[in-house]
């Protein structure tokens, strides 16, 4: 996939997709962290003025991923739906409307914390729900980054971003993938979604993306902060 970087994690070959997702080709799975369906929804619902067609341009670059990888399965990792009150009648048509178009596709969510309060989604979409980790060939596939003892964890739940400086002081702060040595965090996914600074650790790999370009970068040094 153009502007994609392959990379080895647990001896296996993963891609990294521009567009904020992974896609590990010998179990033909592409993985997506923290879609927040709804959060817009549930911002207006509160009366604080967003922009809509979040949901519909999510799906979007969903189909675009399914279309360039040719994947069987997608598991999301966590935060599915952002909450209760997203869970708006136009927001659910849109996804159970793209689940219908992808029947073929296998489905699995390992549920995060919002997914705790908003609750798993409808029945009708055919998402297998499971609690983390999910072991899956040498992964331990999560929402919450931890440590799995024999396996290495895939997670979301922290909105990775990374601040790049430049001559001229120049500076720009860009969604990441973190891979450490025992677990990788993946970028969110979702349109309306924050960035939450990290500081990487001696040996860990960042890669940053520009969405049309994953690219590696020697450090970040700025603090962590605390999650969503």
């Amino acid at each position: 996939m153009t502007g994609a970087v392959e990379m080895d994690a647990a001896g296996e070959e993963l891609e990294l997709l521009p567009d904020h997702a992974v896609f590990w080709r010998r179990g033909s799975t592409l993985m997506v962290a923290d879609p927040h369906f709804g959060k817009a929804a549930t911002f207006r619902a509160a009366g604080i003025f967003v922009p809509e067609e979040t949901t519909a341009m999510t799906l979007t670059r969903l189909d675009e991923l399914l279309i360039a990888t040719g994947a069987e399965r997608i598991i999301f990792l966590g935060d599915f739906l952002h909450a209760r009150e997203g869970r708006a009648p136009s927001t659910l048509d849109a996804i159970e409307e793209w689940r219908a178009a992808h029947p073929w596709i296998a489905m699995t969510l390992v549920r995060g914390n919002h997914d705790v309060r908003a609750g798993d989604p409808p029945d009708s979409l055919r998402i297998e729900c499971v609690d983390g980790p999910l072991i899956d060939g040498p992964f331990a596939l999560a929402h919450h980054p931890s440590i799995v003892k024999g396996a290495y964890v895939l997670a979301g739940h922290v909105h990775p971003g990374a601040r790049l400086y430049g001559a001229g002081r120049e500076r720009v702060r860009v969604p990441c993938f973190w891979f450490g040595r025992d677990y990788a965090i993946l970028p969110a996914f979702g349109e309306f979604t924050g960035l939450a600074d990290i500081k990487a650790n001696p040996g860990d790999r960042v890669w940053v993306t520009t969405g049309e370009e994953v690219i590696a970068i020697a450090s970040v040094s700025v603090p962590q902060r605390s999650p969503n």
